[in-house]
């Protein structure tokens, strides 16, 4: 509990002011900005890709990231980009690594025939994204990394397995009819910082496009490696799900079960993949909830499970949403269906081990997310998963 004390000195100590305090402090444990930007671009022409997976290694914490990363950013406005026609599907035949083949538009928006990408193509579009999430710190506390991870998460948990409708796959967000259900409120956000990389790499799919941002920004952040395989092909408005498919904050444990369980999810995955919380924050004009789950909003740790157990909750008193507040400092959040893991019996015995074993969650959380990110995609028999080595290795 000592980094933690610490942490909560520092959160108090650091004002919630400015952006400019929060860019130049938030990963004050890691190495400078400037210096990773500089090495991601002398080490860009020798990225690799892997297609074996390792365990991955539990993020060292530091008193320093958990202080620094508390202050908030100012929001970062976006556009809607709602697509108005669908693509075409292409029948030809592919090979059985990759299982999509896409047509390559030179920039004079003319065809240059039919191109089967690669993982080396699949492997710049990663790059890409990891560069503009590292250049783009003037969103929230710092990065479009927690933001990345949900549109990717929202686009995804829409599946329904009786039907086999939704999912990733066919990316209808991209149309008001799903864009502006009420669970995903700002993620215009991350389809607008998303949306220059797609004219960069016109090939790609929106459904592949974003999640692999998802995987992008979770290993960005010092997640866990994400095995991740393209194959999603993009849908026309018609196949836009109805709202209420996603998880509302508001509810307790029957709700969790049914909505996860929908897809397809155990309850040891429904609580690995609440461990997501760990990033990001609540936003009172969105979600009608305001707030950080934890004290480092921006890098990937178990320490959504550790302060659930840890930290006294009580209602907060506040004209929003019922939300929980740390007793501590008064400056954390967890909604009712996240206090629901630790009153659930079942749910309470995967938060404890979590909180107490990092590698166990970043193995576990890893498998779900791969899952999660699958619902409902049609790929090709054969195809292969691949892994991106994330620019904080290098």
């Amino acid at each position: 509990m000592a980094t933690a004390i610490v942490a909560r000195n520092l959160t108090k100590a650091i004002p919630r002011s400015t952006t400019s305090a929060t860019s130049s402090l938030r990963l004050a444990a890691r190495p400078t900005r400037a210096s990773l930007a500089r090495h991601f671009f002398q080490q860009s022409s020798r990225r690799q890709y892997s297609s074996t997976h390792e365990a991955p290694k539990s993020t060292r914490r530091t008193a320093a990231i958990y202080g620094t990363v508390a202050a908030t950013a100012a929001l970062a406005g976006g556009a809607y980009y709602f697509a108005t026609t669908s693509r075409q599907e292409l029948k030809n035949t592919i090979p059985e690594a990759i299982p999509e083949v896409h047509l390559k538009k030179g920039s004079g928006a003319q065809s240059l025939g039919l191109f089967t990408p690669t993982a080396s193509d699949y492997q710049k579009v990663y790059n890409e994204i990891a560069k503009q999430l590292w250049e783009k710190d003037d969103y929230d506390d710092g990065s479009y990394g927690p933001v990345l991870l949900r549109l990717a998460w929202h686009s995804s948990g829409t599946y329904d397995a009786e039907t086999n409708t939704g999912g990733s796959n066919g990316a209808t967000m991209r149309f008001a009819a799903e864009g502006m259900h009420s669970a995903n409120g700002g993620l215009q956000n991350a389809r607008a910082f998303l949306e220059p990389i797609k004219q960069q790499f016109p090939w790609i799919s929106y459904g592949d496009l974003w999640t692999l941002g998802g995987v992008c920004a979770v290993q960005e952040m010092q997640g866990p490696a994400i095995p991740w395989r393209p194959g999603r092909q993009d849908k026309d408005e018609s196949f836009c799900t109805p709202d209420g498919r996603l998880p509302d904050g508001s509810k307790t444990q029957d709700h969790i079960r049914a909505i996860f369980g929908r897809m397809g999810f155990t309850d040891q995955e429904m609580v690995a993949l609440s461990g997501a919380h760990a990033l990001g924050r609540g936003h009172a004009d969105r979600s009608g909830f305001e707030g950080p789950w934890t004290f480092s909003p921006t890098v990937f740790t178990n320490d959504y499970f550790r302060l659930l157990m840890e930290e006294k909750w009580g209602w907060k008193s506040w004209e929003g949403n019922k939300q929980y507040e740390d007793a501590s400092t008064k400056t954390l959040m967890m909604l009712p269906s996240d206090v629901a893991l630790i009153q659930d019996p079942v749910f309470k015995g995967w938060v404890e081990k979590y909180a107490k074993d990092s590698d166990l969650f970043f193995r576990d959380f890893a498998s779900v997310l791969v899952k999660l990110f699958e619902l409902g995609v049609p790929f090709k028999e054969g195809s292969q998963r691949l892994e991106f080595k994330s620019t904080v290795e290098e």
